[in-house]
């Protein structure tokens, strides 16, 4: 049987009207009858490197029986001039991530995927361990299964003190190697074996960057850290 998670993360791929952009990664949030494409903010404008797409391309399963059935599915990014995705600030300023609404009337009708709800979204209230064990799920430099359409899962660990935000930021910080095209992708942390929902992971937050320090290049290593910002946050943007 097919692990549900991996029909959560969808592969973005980011347009100049005709013109292709950047590779990244997304997921689905549903909240009452109304359904989201998550990803990084940066991913659907980024005034430092001149990034300002028209619209987005994810890719869709149509097919239950055979998951090598795909089909691109564009979303716009602007309507009459004005920006469709929701982004939000808090007290430490701008906060990565974006949320954008799909039709779902528009969809395929044999579209198979999986959504996170604002029941898989972590109590930041609740301790969680540091060191943690999770999964980033996403398409690393774009990197993907191409038969099956299928993301790819990183190894990560919680490196600070998860409900604190890192620098009076909103975001936490975890330990795993990343790429380019991983931005956006959701960080997740497996139930127990006894919970029975159909997409048992807990969704942490949405891997935004690496984060680096002044370094000597020649003599040491990349931190291996990565800022994720906390999930809790899409309970505002998808009011």
């Amino acid at each position: 049987m097919l692990e549900p998670l991996l029909l959560a993360a969808t592969r973005v791929s980011t347009f100049d009207l005709e013109r292709p952009l950047t590779n990244a990664s997304g997921f689905f949030f549903a909240r009452d009858d109304r359904l989201f494409l998550v990803t990084s903010r940066h991913v659907v404008v980024d005034e430092p490197t001149d990034h300002h797409p028209s619209h987005l391309q994810i890719e869709l399963h149509t097919n239950e029986d055979n998951l090598a059935e795909s089909t691109g599915f564009n979303i716009p990014l602007f309507q009459d001039g004005k920006s469709l995705w929701r982004q939000g600030t808090d007290s430490g300023g701008e906060i990565d991530i974006a949320l954008v609404e799909i039709d779902r009337s528009a969809l395929p009708e044999t579209t198979v995927y999986q959504a996170f709800t604002p029941d898989h979204l972590a109590d930041l209230n609740k301790g969680i361990e540091i060191g943690s064990a999770l999964l980033v799920v996403g398409f690393p430099l774009g990197f993907h299964d191409t038969l099956h359409h299928m993301p790819v899962a990183r190894q990560a660990s919680i490196a600070s003190a998860f409900g604190l935000r890192f620098k009076g930021e909103g975001y936490f910080l975890t330990d795993a190697r990343t790429h380019r095209g991983s931005s956006g992708a959701p960080i997740v942390m497996r139930l127990p074996a006894d919970d029975t929902r159909e997409l048992p992971w807990l969704l942490l937050g949405v891997h935004s960057s690496r984060l680096d320090v002044n370094r000597d290049l020649e003599i040491d290593e990349a931190l291996g850290l990565n800022c994720a910002w906390y999930s809790d946050i899409l309970m505002t943007l998808s009011e």
